[in-house]
């Protein structure tokens, strides 16, 4: 049987989404699906995301490392060590027996395990860093690892190649012409004539965005346009409540999670989004005007750099977390909405900065390794 080579990470749909683009290449490249792997963690939606991937999936113990000092924390922290200490033993004796060819790794606490035991038996070790700053795995397992997949220039890992962050096959086949748009809309069973605001950030939602989209729905009631909002769970019962309240012209489409996003995305008009790095690469392989609302407390500020790399290059709208509210919500949208040049050259440049084929770059360093 053929020694495997291992994708490594997640904890986060962000890191799953990624691994199982990097691996559709690797297939496509000639590799059998039973020749790959995919390591996770039990806490992430791996099970779930890939389960009918064809390809086998590990998943580990463990937790990230929370940054803070307090008494529960602390304790949060030994556990998670504890349960890192056990997946590593885990990787080790799983490499000691099938000696992958390579280990790639994609971030997150599930990458750590697999990177040091890769490093541990002489395994060629590819990090995947998506985020225009590297995440602590990576800052850690860059000192063994063989290459680096990169966003651009400036990413501060070893053996670099830009290749782009890998994104799924459906946002690579968006078709947002006029004609596109109109037809999206309707598979979502949503007027093809209304301007279509969609507001997606992550499977469990950002409160604080949340809240703003809920309140500015209730200030434009009678305005003819669809709000697609795709809340996350954490607030869909409250969400979705309240929303049942709002009557008028304005159709307020409340969703816990939106299974087509590839269609969202070519419906949209205006997006509101987090900025984590898969969320801004999707952004710029569609080539969508994006009002993006970094989250804040993340590690490096990592959200606001990804942001910030789009609004460069004026690919993009930044609201601070802190700033956003639903009048000011309400008048980037207004902004973009009333002025359809402006939002075009936000489109243009956001496309200019996707790379179509980042899966395939990913996987063609891969394999220079194998």
């Amino acid at each position: 049987m053929k020694r495997p080579i291992v994708l490594a990470g997640g904890g986060t749909g962000g890191h799953v989404f990624v691994a199982d683009a990097i691996a559709k290449a690797l297939v496509a490249s000639g590799e059998t699906r039973d020749a790959l792997g995919f390591v996770g963690s039990r806490r992430g939606q791996e099970s779930v995301l890939l389960a009918d991937s064809g390809i086998s999936l590990t998943l580990l113990p463990g937790r990230g490392i929370k940054r803070s000092l307090s008494p529960r924390t602390v304790l949060d922290n030994i556990g998670a060590m504890i349960g890192l200490g056990a997946a590593f033993v885990t990787m080790v004796v799983r490499f000691g027996r099938n000696r992958p060819r390579a280990v790639v790794s994609v971030g997150g606490y599930a990458a750590l395990p697999a990177g040091l035991a890769a490093a541990l038996w002489r395994v060629p070790l590819i990090l995947v860093n998506i985020d225009a700053v590297p995440g602590s795995t990576h800052r850690l397992l860059a000192r063994v690892a063989v290459a680096s997949c990169v966003i651009g220039d400036d990413v501060d890992l070893p053996h670099p190649t830009v290749t782009g962050a890998p994104v799924r096959d459906e946002f690579v086949q968006i078709d947002r012409s006029p004609s596109g748009r109109q037809a999206a809309k309707r598979t979502l069973n949503c007027d093809p004539e209304r301007p279509l605001i969609s507001v997606m950030t992550g499977s469990l939602g950002a409160r604080s965005v949340n809240l703003s989209v809920l309140e500015l729905a209730g200030a434009w009631s009678a305005r003819p346009l669809t709000i697609y909002h795709v809340c996350g769970s954490r607030d869909f019962t409250e969400v979705s409540s309240r929303a049942a309240h709002i009557e008028g012209e304005l159709e307020y489409r409340v969703v816990e999670f939106e299974e087509r996003p590839g269609v969202l995305y070519q419906a949209t008009d205006v997006l509101v989004s987090r900025a984590g790095a898969l969320s801004i690469a999707e952004i710029a392989v569609s080539g969508v005007a994006a009002i993006m609302v970094p989250l804040p407390g993340a590690p490096g500020d990592h959200q606001t750099k990804n942001a910030q790399s789009l609004v460069a290059h004026d690919a993009g709208i930044l609201v601070s977390d802190g700033d956003l509210t639903a009048q000011r919500l309400g008048e980037e949208i207004d902004r973009l909405l009333n002025d359809p040049t402006a939002r075009a050259n936000i489109e243009e440049n956001a496309r200019a900065r996707g790379r179509s084929d980042a899966a395939e770059r990913v996987a063609t360093v891969v394999m220079s390794y194998v």
